[in-house]
């Protein structure tokens, strides 16, 4: 324990939940559904006990916890929720609205299969499959970095007018115990200062939302809204270096583990990455030069600084935990998009691994690198299993 940090042992779930409660939040409409329901039920936990005063609401939908969200935002309210698999999917119209109308609220999902048929086991398909909302997207590995994801996603959304969503995967991160630094509430304060938008709906400013608007007024609306992406990328950066200045803890938007002189490097999101690692070290150990480049900022997609870690590498394997139908795999052709026209770019391979929570060993990974360097890449995503 430190005056700044207090080292306790917590799941992803909770680690969310303590970084809702530092992040000061005014309203958390609340709806549970497994696995997230111990992110809620940890934050009731400190209303009751007086430790978290907050305006909690419990409507009957997790669309209705969106559209509750909503308003909360443009009304001048920080605002906080989480959800999961067929939440997420429910909430579908309203991410839209909630960008579109640059709500800078923060919600976490924990990434779970999606039906049908019915499982609760972890698939980033969910999330996946909201990336054109125009919500900004983490995907984290650790209790550690949910903690962190959230108050950083805050941070950005709030200066770049859009929503964020941070990603843990289900069980392995939502229910793993861990040990997570903890800050002081005096930390997290000066890092995230209170919430004072200068448009806001308020009858003493006298500004509204919702109007019918023409093509061109539209179209221009869009255009910001691509704007903020962008800029949202140099904001993530920042909010991350600031981060690390205060408490010792940087992740990047991507990073780079062994890459160094790398015959091949694997390319993969969420907690698949320490599972990678694993399997990094034992290739290295082995003689095979293999490098990992973890992917946590998903949008907006950092798209120069893929090409720049991935330049000069031979082979690159992707592993996806999702499953487009008709497409693969979404990481391995977003990151073919991202690396179209390179010089010399890398030969890429794409496995769906670990679709519908399939166990992925250090063993497998190791298996599937040697797969790709034996063979040619192809267009498809091929299932590793």
């Amino acid at each position: 324990m430190s005056d700044k940090q207090t080292a306790m042992l917590l799941t992803g779930n909770h680690a969310v939940a303590w970084a809702a409660r530092l992040a000061r939040p005014q309203v958390v409409p609340v709806y549970p559904i497994t696995p997230q329901t111990p992110i809620l039920e940890l934050i009731t936990e400190f209303h009751a006990a007086g430790d978290f005063e907050v305006e909690i609401l419990t409507p009957e939908s997790e669309h209705s916890v969106l559209a509750a969200c909503i308003p909360a935002s443009l009304a001048g309210a920080r605002v906080f929720t989480a959800t999961a698999s067929q939440g997420l999917l429910l909430m579908h119209e309203l991410l839209h609205y909630a960008s579109g109308a640059r709500a800078p609220l923060v919600v976490a999902n924990v990434n779970r299969t999606v039906a049908s048929p019915w499982a609760f086991w972890p698939d980033q398909t969910d999330s996946l499959a909201q990336r054109d909302t125009g919500w900004i997207q983490y995907y984290v590995e650790t209790a550690q970095e949910c903690l962190d994801s959230v108050l950083h996603g805050f941070r950005v959304a709030e200066q770049v007018n859009l929503p964020v969503m941070v990603n843990l995967d289900a069980f392995y991160v939502s229910h793993a115990l861990e040990p997570v630094q903890v800050p002081a509430q005096a930390l997290v304060d000066g890092y995230l200062p209170p919430y004072a938008p200068v448009n806001r709906l308020d009858t003493t400013i006298g500004s509204s939302w919702g109007n019918v608007v023409s093509q061109e007024m539209y179209c221009r609306h869009r255009r910001t809204v691509e704007e903020a992406m962008t800029s949202a990328l140099g904001v993530a950066q920042e909010a991350d270096r600031e981060w690390a200045e205060l408490t010792g803890r940087s992740y990047g938007v991507l990073e780079r583990y062994r890459c160094d002189g790398a015959r091949a490097v694997i390319v993969t999101m969420g907690s698949m990455c320490g599972t990678a690692r694993e399997a990094v070290d034992a290739m290295r150990d082995a003689g095979l030069a293999v490098g990992l480049l973890k992917l946590r900022l998903f949008r907006p997609l950092p798209a120069q600084a893929l090409r720049v870690a991935l330049a000069g590498v031979p082979d690159v394997i992707v592993l996806d935990r999702n499953h487009s139908p008709g497409l693969g795999g979404i990481l391995h052709h977003e990151l073919r998009d991202a690396l179209y026209g390179l010089a010399a770019a890398p030969r890429i391979h794409g496995f769906l691994a670990g679709v519908g929570g399939v166990n992925m060993s250090p063993e497998a990974i190791a298996a599937l690198v040697h797969r790709a360097l034996d063979s040619a890449p192809q267009v498809e995503s091929a299932w590793a299993r």
